[in-house]
């Protein structure tokens, strides 16, 4: 049998995909909702590769998060800079269980 893999060392990139990486930070906050610096942030403060990458995965996530309709806007925030992204409620749930299939939820 083929030997078993080593765990994923911290600075090695995350197999999942960035839908999950964003729903995993927004499912974490208290409010389920997250400004995207925040996003950028969480997913900074738990995966140390993208720490020292050149910023261009923020444009992945901002990417996702604008095309994917399993993200919508939760309102401004308090400072009127930039809004809250949230999980749209037709994927609330099956995000929670860690399936982040994103399925046709009408707006």
């Amino acid at each position: 049998p083929p030997a078993p893999r080593p765990p994923p060392e911290p600075r090695d990139k995350p197999s999942q995909s960035y839908i999950a990486l964003i729903s995993t930070a927004i499912l974490s906050s208290p409010e389920k909702k997250l400004l995207l610096s925040d996003i950028y942030q969480w997913i900074m403060d738990n995966y140390p590769y993208f720490k020292n990458k050149e910023k261009s995965w923020r444009n992945s996530v901002r990417h996702n998060l604008s095309l994917n309709e399993c993200f919508v806007k939760a309102g401004r925030s308090d400072n009127g800079k930039g809004h809250f992204w949230a999980i749209h409620p037709a994927n609330l749930e099956d995000f929670a269980k860690g399936d982040y299939h994103c399925r046709r939820a009408r707006r």
